[in-house]
């Protein structure tokens, strides 16, 4: 996730305290906002989320190691855009109070340091979907609703037998490229301001890309995808 400092007019700052003092960027982390700084507005298609503590635990309450948290990145909305992004008007999709999936290696993402809490300002096209609750964790992955042209996909594991009866070893399996779409976005915005749903639904069984979209995996082990429409190359 990139932490540079926002673009121009890419959110306004609203100051209800006295005494501003300047904002401190240190290289390599969060763009720190004054104490005076309480509200920000974001400006047209970005969302500006407050990031969701990650999980610690196991169901079973052993202390997870910040390498193995389980937690999808994810953030609950604060405040989105006017939507005004050129000549154009952006509808959006979500709104404030609903939790955000993302990825921690989105372009052009933002991260704000306000009232000593971690927030992301974020394209709402570059946001994964949207989670059933606050506080997600991977149990809920299953429940995620895609937003823009992505596709919520069951991955089908490969076989661990071939054809001819050989026991394949961990590191002779490919990575799985098929799986059922679960669920779909509402679509990509087009030139006209019109979404272009996606050409795949729910039950459609599809081929994708190897190394296409974000992977995910619940506690019980059961993997997803969560793809972008046009990275499924067909259904079967």
């Amino acid at each position: 996730m990139a932490s540079a400092i926002a673009p121009a007019r890419a959110f306004r700052p609203i100051s209800s305290r006295p005494g501003r003092r300047a904002v401190r960027v240190q290289a390599g982390s969060a763009l720190t906002l004054p104490d005076s700084i309480t509200k920000v507005m974001p400006k047209g298609d970005l969302v500006l989320a407050r990031v969701a503590e990650a999980e610690e635990k196991t169901a079973g309450g052993i202390l997870l190691p910040g390498a193995a948290q389980r937690r999808p990145t994810s953030g609950d909305v604060v405040a989105v855009g006017d939507g005004q992004v050129g000549t154009k008007q952006h509808d959006f999709e979500l709104k404030g109070g609903e939790t955000v999936l993302y990825s921690k290696f989105g372009i052009g993402a933002t991260e704000l340091e306000l009232g000593g809490l971690a927030h992301i300002l974020i394209r709402e096209d570059d946001l994964i979907g949207i989670m059933p609750h606050s506080n997600a964790t991977a149990d809920d992955i299953p429940q995620l609703r895609p937003l823009g042209d992505r596709v919520l996909v069951k991955v089908q594991e490969s076989a661990d037998v071939t054809i001819g009866g050989v026991i394949l070893p961990d590191s002779a399996k490919e990575r799985p490229l098929s799986g059922t779409v679960v669920r779909v976005g509402p679509g990509k915005m087009a030139e006209d301001g019109q979404r272009q749903a996606p050409k795949v639904k729910e039950g459609d069984r599809v081929i994708y890309f190897k190394y296409a979209g974000d992977s995910m995996e619940t506690p019980s082990g059961e993997k997803y995808n969560v793809l972008h429409a046009s990275d499924i190359l067909a259904k079967i």
